[in-house]
């Protein structure tokens, strides 16, 4: 527990909290945590977090949510967000996953690494800017069933998909990681950390047969591992699927793919053909 300061309010009190936060090996704190510990005013906190920000010192992704900036990042003007994802989510209540590119990245596929740090949850929340570092959320409502895995980060853990969801979900949100081809790019290099077992156990629960139809062909004609995509074909006609677009939003014209029972109306090219 850090304790209160004086009563007698001045200017540096909230840095030498901030400063104590630190030696805790914690990065984050909330505005009410704060002017409790320290017995602010709502005007003396202001005051006192606007210096800060003008500093570098603090950052506020959200309103009442602050990060603190060590001074190896004060160029970037905050750390990066896998230092207080969890945290973040926590104060605003939500349930979550670091998915799509940044879970690929995690698992060592950062060849097609976003720009934006993505998260899934199972609302519609506003993107974050915190400095130079662009969070962005995308709504799933299935969130509950999606297979994830605590990863130890810097100052804790966050949640992230598994290998294997993350995979169903670049085909899930293909428009938000670019197009096919990135996906592609990116499924090749998470081949060595997709399990087949896992893949069918994801397919069966809580994915879209739709998602299920386009990955399985990407496995098939993209990264070529029949050991990947054997199974969910076979599991894929039990269930009896209709014909769909590999591309929804473009014209029905292409060829018909029987084992995937889709109509490949889109020319895949990838930066590694």
């Amino acid at each position: 527990m850090i304790p209160s300061a004086n009563k007698k309010i001045h200017r540096e009190t909230l840095a030498i909290f901030i400063d104590k936060l630190q030696t805790m090996g914690r990065y984050t704190f909330s505005r009410s945590e704060a002017m409790a510990q320290l017995q602010y005013s709502d005007a003396a906190f202001k005051h006192a977090a606007r210096r800060l920000i003008i500093k570098q010192r603090i950052v506020a992704p959200r309103r009442g949510f602050f990060v603190i900036v060590p001074v190896e990042y004060r160029r970037s003007e905050a750390p990066p967000p896998s230092w207080f994802i969890d945290d973040l989510m926590r104060f605003q209540k939500k349930t979550y996953y670091v998915g799509l590119l940044s879970a690929a990245a995690i698992y060592g596929a950062a060849h097609q690494k976003s720009q934006e740090f993505q998260v899934i949850t199972n609302t519609a929340l506003r993107p974050v800017v915190a400095g130079k570092v662009l969070i962005r959320f995308f709504k799933k409502k299935a969130l509950s069933d999606t297979r994830t895995q605590l990863v130890k980060t810097e100052t804790g853990n966050m949640i992230v998909s598994s290998p294997e969801a993350t995979a169903f979900d670049l085909v899930r949100y293909v428009e938000h990681v670019g197009h096919f081809g990135n996906v592609v790019t990116v499924l090749r290099e998470l081949r060595e950390r997709l399990d087949a077992r896992r893949l069918l156990q994801v397919a069966k629960t809580g994915t879209e047969l739709t998602c299920v139809q386009r990955l399985g062909y990407l496995l098939e004609y993209f990264v070529d591992d029949a050991k990947l995509f054997t199974p969910l074909a076979e599991w894929l006609r039990t269930q009896n699927p209709t014909l769909i677009l590999l591309r929804p939003e473009r014209d029905d014209v292409g060829r018909k793919d029987e084992r995937w029972k889709i109509v490949v109306n889109d020319e895949i090219s990838t930066d590694d053909l």
